[in-house]
C-alpha cells in the first residue's frame, strides 16, 4: 500500500471558459451566433457578459461592452422589424439585423483571437 498524501483536484481545461478573458469572450460571441438555431443562447451569452463585466484585462472589457450592446441593440432592431412586418418592410429589417449581428460577432471573434480591443465598443455600427 502506498500513500501519496493529499492530492490536488485535477484542473480541467474547460473551466477556463467561465473566467473573464479571451476564451470567455469567444464563448459569448459563439452563443450569440448559435442563437439563430437555438433562441435561448444569446440570453445566456449576455448574462455571462454582465457577470464578467468589470473583470479582466482592459482589452477584454471592450469586448464585454460590445457584446452587451450587441444584444440590446439587436433586440431593439428585432422589435422594430416585428412592428414593421405589418407593412412588409420588417422582413428586410430581420435580414439586416441578422447580418448586423453576424458581422459584429465575427469582428469580435477576430479581435478576441488577436487579443485586440474593440475600437469603439459603445458604437452602434461595426
Amino acid at each position: 500500500m502506498s500513500d501519496k498524501g493529499p492530492q490536488t483536484p485535477f484542473s480541467r481545461e474547460t473551466d477556463r471558459w467561465l473566467e473573464p478573458g479571451k476564451i470567455n469572450v469567444q464563448v459569448i460571441y459563439v452563443l450569440y451566433l448559435v442563437g439563430f438555431a437555438v433562441g435561448i443562447t444569446p440570453i445566456i451569452g449576455v448574462v455571462m457578459a454582465y457577470l464578467n463585466r468589470g473583470k479582466g484585462a482592459p482589452w477584454v472589457q471592450t469586448h464585454y461592452v460590445w457584446a452587451i450592446r450587441t444584444f440590446w441593440i439587436s433586440l431593439l432592431f428585432l422589435l422594430i422589424s416585428l412592428l414593421l412586418t405589418v407593412v412588409l418592410v420588417g422582413i428586410l429589417g430581420f435580414i439586416a439585423t441578422a447580418v448586423w449581428i453576424v458581422v459584429r460577432c465575427v469582428v469580435g471573434l477576430q479581435r478576441a483571437a488577436r487579443e485586440e480591443p474593440i475600437t469603439n465598443p459603445e458604437g452602434w455600427m461595426v
